[in-house]
């Protein structure tokens, strides 16, 4: 499972320093611990510094929902045992779209994997200094998203069952931020949060729709541009492994931070980097990116061939090593110079 730190959001906002005109874009930047956001932005009814406070106090409210990294936000308190806690919207809209793509993935995507992403190094948690398959079998046995039920705004869930919903809250921020610009009649919006885009109408000052550049999947960590995607009224997330991972110290051996739910261990394939595009919330593209990179690269080409609902770039090595692309039939946007 995709592991992101979604952790309190600094609400450090640079602001363009002139008054936008006629198809000016408005421009705002923002800091949080391990990634930042950028929103581009045409009209509006609100100025900068409204919006500024207003998405930041979105921000904060997820957070005191989700983060797993705040001792006494819900999630914490709840994976701690509290039975007492009623969960908010935020809540339950994340709880109800996990529970949804946990069903079409067939348990691929699964936010009861917290013990496990602890376990393995990539959660709040210590990880666990001896790691062994009964152990890991253990952890399999405490999670399972079919064993959690919300009722009358309380989870219900057995003692040992450790939420995790960092894989989709990342986009979900992206989606409050959105929803908030269209309520101030603001339809023409690229909102970027550590690589995931939600996008609303078109970049009027170049009357197109908007450009966004995946990424080559470079272990080395340099960055470099794969090929430029048109996204018009779309949400796009991408997951990866070959940025987020952990090495032993003894053998050298790379653990990338996707957890599959259906083994215990990190996801092992030549899947390196797979890229959703939908007309849906980013949160849902968030998830299905994950759970498709848990998959592998042939359990993912039969999944997306069942879902024309989603579009898909799936970047893979090669046994010599080299790159290659694999891109779903219903692909439209991409950039007419690549």
């Amino acid at each position: 499972m995709n592991v992101v730190r979604f952790l309190l959001c600094f609400c450090l906002i640079l602001q363009s320093c002139t008054e936008p005109m006629n198809n000016e874009p408005h421009v705002l930047h923002g800091k949080e611990f391990g990634t930042t956001f950028n929103i581009t932005y045409f009209a509006g009814d609100e100025n900068e510094e409204k919006v500024t406070e207003e998405i930041c106090a979105l921000f904060e409210a997820l957070n005191q929902s989700l983060s797993t990294y705040i001792p006494n936000s819900d999630i914490s308190k709840i994976n701690k045992g509290d039975t007492t806690v009623i969960v908010d919207t935020l809540f339950k809209e994340v709880f109800l779209k996990s529970k949804k793509i946990y069903a079409e993935t067939d348990g691929v995507f699964d936010p009861t994997i917290g013990g496990l992403v602890n376990a393995w190094g990539f959660g709040p948690k210590e990880n666990l200094k001896e790691l062994d398959s009964t152990e890991v079998i253990r952890l399999l046995d405490n999670m399972g998203f079919d064993k959690v039920t919300l009722h009358d705004g309380k989870i219900q869930k057995q003692d040992s069952v450790y939420f995790d919903f960092n894989a989709l809250a990342k986009g979900f921020a992206l989606d409050l931020a959105g929803r908030y610009l269209e309520k101030i009649n603001v339809d023409n919006y690229l909102i970027e949060i550590g690589g995931e885009i939600r996008a609303r109408g078109k970049q009027l000052a170049k009357n197109k729709a908007w450009s966004i550049a995946l990424e080559k999947p470079n272990f080395d960590g340099t960055r470099s541009i794969d090929r430029v995607i048109r996204l018009e009224n779309q949400s796009m997330a991408t997951s990866g492994g070959y940025r987020k991972f952990k090495e032993d110290s003894i053998t050298g051996k790379k653990f990338i931070h996707i957890i599959n739910p259906k083994t215990g261990y990190p996801s092992e394939s030549n899947l390196l980097s797979v890229s959703v595009i939908a007309q849906l919330d980013c949160a849902d593209v968030d998830g299905y990116a994950t759970a498709i990179l848990a998959m592998g690269f042939e359990k993912a080409k039969a999944f997306l061939a069942r879902r024309p609902d989603l579009m898909a770039i799936l970047i893979f090595s090669e046994p010599d090593g080299s790159l290659n692309h694999y891109v779903t039939s219903n692909f439209k946007g991409f950039d007419d110079g690549f």
